[in-house]
């Protein structure tokens, strides 16, 4: 249910374009009950937005939508993400890479190579080409599934939000072979009510495995989710040594 005093409070800032939005909300919030609820809920998305540049005290916000809409045609034209297909312990994978470094993984769902291709770079919002595996690349995935880890310096998640990138580099932080709550996860990064935000964060992984959301469970040890399948993540983690305490 919609809160009546926040309706209210958006009609009064509609109308004399105020610049004290911030402040407004907060003490509505320090108020309603239901609103620090959905606050609370939506807390990871608060923390995504306030990592955002301050902009110039406006109004204007269409011109602000030209903005956005120019920023993502000029990735659209940017230089193509190149796809190789890799074969693996764990079936095929398509491999996204640019300038040596890794910026996509995905495992093969049995959809053709250009309906990978398109989905890629829909995903991506970015030129898609296809392309032989280089050996640097054979050898990363290669070296990956004997260590279960990867150099930081041949992955790429740049273009992610800074709550994005935190979330999964604290995966990476979890020894191949355990697992850890979302919870965990959240509050490693310094955020530990953003738990839900966490598991959003990895179900959109765009590096799965590399950045190892598979081991990242519920508070209750269960392995809940996964982009390709609870027995998927069940299956990674017995081949990393993990082994069920319940």
């Amino acid at each position: 249910m919609r809160c009546r005093e926040v309706d209210a409070l958006w009609d009064e800032v509609r109308g004399d374009c105020q610049a004290s939005v911030k402040e407004a909300v907060q003490a509505h919030l320090r108020t309603c009950p239901a609103c620090q609820e959905l606050f609370e809920q939506y807390e990871g998305v608060a923390f995504c937005l306030s990592s955002l540049p301050q902009p110039e005290p406006s109004c204007d916000i269409a011109q602000r939508v030209v903005e956005h809409i120019a920023m993502l045609k000029d990735r659209a034209t940017a230089d193509p993400i190149e796809l190789s297909s890799i074969d693996t312990p764990v079936g095929r994978l398509y491999v996204g890479f640019k300038d040596q470094r890794i910026a996509y993984v995905g495992m093969d769902t049995g959809d053709s190579l250009d309906a990978v291709r398109k989905r890629i770079a829909a995903r991506l919002r970015r030129p898609v080409n296809i392309a032989a595996a280089p050996d640097w690349l054979r050898q990363t995935i290669e070296q990956f599934f004997k260590t279960w880890r990867v150099d930081d310096k041949v992955v790429d998640i740049s273009e992610l939000t800074p709550f994005e990138q935190a979330a999964l580099r604290a995966t990476a932080q979890i020894p191949p072979g355990e697992v850890r709550s979302y919870s965990w996860v959240a509050s490693q990064i310094g955020r530990p009510r953003a738990a839900r935000a966490v598991g959003q964060v990895m179900a959109r992984n765009p590096l799965p495995l590399l950045f190892p959301c598979h081991r990242v469970v519920d508070s209750s040890g269960d392995l809940h989710n996964y982009g390709y399948g609870i027995e998927m993540k069940a299956r990674l983690l017995r081949m990393e040594g993990y082994q069920s305490k319940r």
